[in-house]
């Protein structure tokens, strides 16, 4: 059997595992790999290279992908199902393994349904993909925002500040519970409810009230806060939208600085991590998680049992419908968020 690997969306800590895990147990099957470079992209433009042992080996504390990446969505290109199902005919394709998050495995679940043998990987360090219990990249996210409070909490003691720190997050506030809870936050914003801005300030103005001269912020780019007059403020970078509809996020942290600093008069600064959360070396954890699920894909494809995605259920891998991981968006347990509000004020 010929199989193809790609992987699509955002670049995360964990994939040059998953890749490695694909390939090398696919290998002892007696099946060949190619690589499709750049997603989806590279099936469109047939762009394609043989993957050997060799060309896995050392890999594995590798970020980023050995296979680039895009978002290149198939469904918005004319006949872009027909081309993706001419060029694995032409090059010799079998079936594909898709890793990747939401749209990525919106795709492949929709190429499935249209007779293409995939199986899926989950991959986004937003955690909100829904059938696993976490997804690779999202451990070394958190250890990354954590490091980064910690950081934080020494400039802003020394200066008597309030730090704003935005993380990633578009409908999700996984990273920013994760990361609040492990870095001390005082305050955490997530997508899954709504704020005011006189709310948080009164939180910290409680906080400085007990003696405390400083405070740390953690809001995720998807939070949403209500403005004087009842209205939801989205924060937008501009109104450009990707090849799936998505809006680029981003300016929450610089606008809840500002009000912080106006409604509580204590000096506030914002600090946007950006694209450091979802780069370097994988975690220890992602590393075992990602060679876990890479090799049960493989297995998957050996077995012929199309249309699914390898998922951590508990503490085994498990196969999920991929229909069953692109439904439903996974949001933060909001028993989970309650126990941040214990330290909050």
């Amino acid at each position: 059997m010929k199989i193809g690997i790609l992987t699509g969306g955002g670049d995360c800590p964990g994939l040059n595992p998953v890749i490695r895990g694909v390939v090398r147990k696919s290998l002892l099957f007696g099946h060949e790999m190619v690589g499709i470079k750049f997603g989806w992209k590279g099936i469109v433009e047939n762009i394609f290279e043989p993957l050997s042992e060799q060309s896995v080996s050392g890999i594995l504390h590798r970020g980023g992908t050995i296979l680039k990446s895009s978002r290149t969505n198939v469904f918005k290109i004319p006949n872009g199902v027909q081309i993706v199902q001419e060029n694995m005919k032409k090059a010799g394709l079998d079936a594909l393994v898709a890793i990747g998050g939401e749209d990525t495995l919106g795709v492949a679940a929709k190429l499935y349904q249209e007779g293409v043998n995939v199986v899926g990987v989950p991959k986004t360090i937003d955690n909100d993909l829904s059938a696993t219990d976490y997804t690779f990249g999202f451990d070394t996210s958190v250890n990354i925002v954590m490091e980064a409070i910690d950081r934080l909490h020494t400039t802003a003691e020394s200066h008597n500040r309030v730090i704003v720190v935005e993380v990633m997050g578009r409908h999700a506030g996984w990273i920013a519970v994760h990361g609040g809870i492990a870095g001390g936050a005082d305050y955490i914003l997530i997508p899954e409810r709504t704020f005011t801005y006189e709310e948080i300030a009164e939180s910290i103005k409680k906080r400085h009230a007990k003696g405390k001269d400083f405070s740390i912020v953690v809001v995720a780019e998807g939070a949403k806060i209500v403005a004087a007059e009842g209205k939801e403020e989205e924060f937008l970078k501009d109104q450009e939208l990707d090849s799936f509809g998505h809006v680029k996020l981003g300016g929450i942290g610089a606008r809840l600085a500002k009000e912080i600093e106006k409604r509580t008069g204590f000096e506030t600064r914002d600090v946007v991590l950006g694209h450091l959360q979802r780069g370097g070396s994988p975690t220890a954890f992602d590393r075992v998680l990602g060679t876990r699920l890479g090799v049960f894909a493989a297995e998957l494809v050996n077995s012929g049992n199309y249309g699914k995605m390898a998922a951590l259920q508990g503490t085994k891998i498990v196969a999920a419908d991929l229909q069953e991981a692109v439904g439903t968006l996974k949001t933060v347990d909001m028993d989970l968020y309650q126990v941040s509000t214990t330290f909050f004020g």
